[in-house]
């Protein structure tokens, strides 16, 4: 099969590898219909993370079940998918839950060398029952793959950012996750979402969703915001230590900072004191998808969680190179990234 992997930073390729086989009488096969580039990818691609041999890369999946194990309950050869960016067994107390990441054996991620990297021709896929979701009815793939990853993301980012009714709310990033938690917030019930990022293109973006967007010192345009008080939300979407510092310096005493974007490995100087002082509750996230599911899917059918305009690009496996370098650059006009096998 053909699967798209990096050797080094900035080399990315798409090579032949040998095709799976079924990870246990619990497990499917995927044929890989379409898979997105997450902006987490580019960690490895930006050389954020060490690559110690080819990492197959992708962990947003939507495709074709074509073979299960005796195990298997819920889907069958035939049906069409997506994939939970994050696995987990299945069947212990963390997954019964439905967060992986709670998983008692230890969460993985797709594309991340411990599982098959996504944007791959075939997928293998363990616990398959808890692992897979058929593509709802009215569902595109872009759709699908926004349960993935990103809107499950940008949903529990806005959850866990304890969004007052009719409260202000500061997003850091404006990618897919960034938009994702906006509108997520404002499905949320929160009053006034200020939307920050460097591209004036991606806040005209965020504007088109209801957001208000803010540029200039973002420290100082959220205190004016908000008469001086702060945000009494922010949801830090990009996680470096820029936005970090930021996100912690305009929320508003006994706000919350709900942080899903994933920082580097160096250490973070983390304000101590002053989040002390002005009692801030700090929650780094990554997203239950499993556990999103159930509300994201009837929003998005009744159309009251828009998911339009977040993929920009559709491009062919064969092409990951390039969809890589252009999505990293970070304009306006690519904000999603679809490779179709």
């Amino acid at each position: 099969m053909r699967s798209v992997v990096i050797d080094t930073p900035g080399a990315v390729r798409v090579t032949d590898r040998p095709d799976p086989v079924l990870p246990g009488p619990d497990g499917a096969i995927v044929a890989v219909r379409a898979a997105a580039i997450c902006g987490s990818d580019l960690h490895f691609y930006e050389g954020d993370y060490p690559l110690p041999e080819p990492v197959p890369l992708g962990h947003e999946v939507v495709g074709t079940v074509v073979e299960v194990g005796t195990g298997v309950r819920t889907v069958a050869p035939g049906d069409s998918v997506l994939v939970s960016s994050v696995a987990g067994c299945g069947s212990c107390a963390g997954c019964a839950t439905g967060d992986p990441v709670t998983c008692v054996t230890g969460p993985q991620v797709f594309g991340s060398g411990a599982l098959g990297g996504g944007q791959s021709e075939l997928l293998a896929v363990p616990a398959a029952d808890f692992q897979l979701l058929a593509i709802p009815d009215g569902f595109t793939d872009e759709d699908a793959l926004l349960l993935t990853d990103n809107l499950a993301t940008g949903w529990a980012a806005a959850r866990r950012a304890d969004i007052p009714p009719g409260g202000t709310v500061a997003v850091f990033g404006l990618g897919a996750v960034g938009l994702c938690a906006v509108r997520s917030a404002i499905a949320q019930g929160a009053g006034t979402v200020l939307a920050i990022d460097p591209v004036a293109g991606r806040r005209d973006r965020a504007a088109l969703s209801g957001a208000t967007p803010v540029s200039g010192p973002a420290v100082t345009a959220v205190l004016e915001a908000t008469d001086g008080r702060g945000a009494a939300a922010v949801i830090d979407a990009v996680g470096n230590d820029t936005t970090l510092t930021e996100s912690l310096a305009c929320v508003r005493p006994g706000g919350t900072v709900s942080v899903v974007g994933v920082h580097d490995l160096q250490p973070f100087p983390f304000p101590a004191l002053m989040a002390l002082v002005r009692s801030t509750t700090l929650r780094m996230t990554t997203a239950p998808i499993q556990r999103t599911w159930p509300e994201l899917v009837p929003l998005i059918q009744a159309g009251r969680l828009d998911t339009g305009g977040i993929f920009t690009d559709t491009m062919p496996l064969a092409d990951a190179a390039d969809a890589y370098s252009m999505f990293a650059a970070r304009s306006p006009e690519c904000l999603k990234v679809v490779l179709r096998t």
